[in-house]
């Protein structure tokens, strides 16, 4: 946890956001493998850890905004909890620790959400992603489990997003303390990567890295020789002399705080001249997004530029034709960058998506476009300091997209097809780094993880 200052002074800014009522906030519980005793590795609810900081299950928070105090409900653990667990603090001692006065247990939490929905006092809730939150609420607030998330609070959704989308000091070190166990995990595929082993062979030294430290993947790891399918989590494939491997990976931070790093990785140990160009342009869009990111500017244009030279690239390549411009607009460079630039990352590496990626991502100002490819923009608002970005463009050659666009002919003014063909086993590229906006521009988080042609090169093996 953060000095108990920390979560007070999140919890008053939400009261003042919110303006009245009261806001429930819920904690996870385990959540059983196959029986009770034997759960899933614990994770907390982000948002709760946010304004409360207690990393255990069986809690609940409340936020009077009307009475200006707040809650811890849980039950203190008997005798036959410390058994199997140890002592255990007391709720009250929890509570203390986020800097809550007031704690009760589950049955007056009841009662107080009953007095709530009497008085006709406003209950706050965000939208549960788990089935168990989802009927806790529906039992304390009377709604019908299957009308729960329609009762969602839209001021509260963008209130928790407006505070936890700006990252403080604290939190950039806590994700650069992440980024660190990245770097290793990148290190240890870029040792042990050669042909004539299976791909889960490199997935089990970089869990080995992240297990070291205590820690936990951020996120599945990515790791193919098929980086075609952007989210590959099947990791049986022989890796062989020509291959390339995408490593999508991250970690948590000992406060639960995200990195996402991706790599491309020639397992020859030297890219082929087909694959040096096309990671080139790939290297070059990401540098561009890079520097192109800044207070001010719509993540979207930022997306759109970077397509650009990816465009501008493939017409060089002879894969695309006519005016990268134009075939932007168009959406023909979709076929080979089908997916947005990047998302925001904090607490969760899609940070916050689970209040909603509209909420998250666009706003007011911003509408999601219906185009094939820009629709996929996680993030296109206007960028802040102190927002955490991930900046991941990719070039993908997928067999089944490619034909069904040259069977329908689609962008055929801009997309060369007969050369596309013989890359329709190439796989994908994607690079992957970190950014924080500051106040004049960006900068990349963590130690600088091999990225040219040359470091890659150099360091496998």
């Amino acid at each position: 946890m953060f000095n108990k200052e920390v979560y007070i002074k999140r919890r008053e800014l939400l009261r003042e956001s919110v303006g009245s009522g009261l806001i429930l906030l819920s904690g996870n519980d385990e959540a059983a493998m196959n029986y009770s005793a034997n759960p899933y590795p614990y994770r907390q609810d982000s948002s709760f850890l946010y304004f409360f900081g207690l990393d255990k299950p069986g809690f609940m928070g409340v936020i009077d905004v009307d009475e200006e105090k707040d809650y811890i409900f849980g039950e203190d653990f008997t005798i036959d909890d410390i058994i199997w667990m140890g002592p255990q603090p007391t709720v009250r001692d929890l509570a203390a620790m986020a800097g809550v006065e007031h704690t009760g247990n589950l049955e007056e939490l009841q009662q107080r959400m009953d007095h709530a929905v009497k008085q006709g006092q406003k209950v706050h809730f965000l939208p549960p992603y788990r089935a168990d939150n989802l009927l806790k609420i529906a039992r304390l607030t009377g709604i019908s489990h299957n009308r729960v998330r329609d009762y969602a609070s839209v001021e509260l959704i963008k209130a928790v997003v407006a505070q936890r989308a700006v990252k403080s000091a604290d939190e950039v070190k806590e994700i650069e303390l992440a980024l660190d166990i990245s770097y290793l995990m990148v290190e240890s595929v870029l040792k042990n990567l050669k042909p004539g082993i299976y791909e889960r062979e490199l997935v089990g030294k970089m869990e080995g890295v992240v297990g070291e430290f205590g820690s936990y993947r951020s996120f599945p790891i990515i790791l193919s020789i098929h980086g075609e399918t952007l989210h590959n989590h099947y990791h049986g494939n022989w890796i062989k002399e020509g291959d390339l491997l995408v490593a999508d990976s991250g970690a948590e931070s000992p406060r639960y705080y995200a990195s996402d790093i991706t790599r491309t990785f020639p397992v020859s140990g030297k890219f082929s001249d087909k694959q040096k160009e096309i990671y080139n342009i790939v290297l070059k869009s990401q540098l561009t997004a890079i520097r192109e990111s800044r207070p001010g500017i719509m993540y979207r244009e930022v997306h759109l530029e970077t397509a650009r030279v990816i465009a501008e690239g493939l017409i060089a390549a002879g894969l695309m034709k006519g005016d990268p411009k134009s075939a932007v607009e168009a959406g023909a460079h979709a076929l080979f960058f089908p997916h947005g630039l990047g998302h925001m990352m904090g607490l969760d590496v899609h940070d916050m998506e689970d209040l909603g990626e509209n909420h998250v991502g666009y706003d007011e100002k911003t509408q999601r476009s219906t185009q094939f490819g820009l629709a996929y923009l996680r993030m296109a608002r206007e960028l802040k300091p102190g927002y955490v970005m991930t900046v991941e463009p990719g070039i993908y050659f997928i067999p089944a997209l490619i034909d069904q666009w040259k069977e329908e002919g689609k962008h055929s003014d801009f997309i060369n097809y007969a050369k596309v063909e013989e890359y329709k086993n190439f796989g994908g590229i994607r690079i992957e780094d970190d950014i924080l906006i500051t106040t004049d521009g960006c900068r990349v988080l963590g130690k600088p993880i091999p990225k040219t042609v040359e470091e890659i090169e150099s360091g496998i093996g």
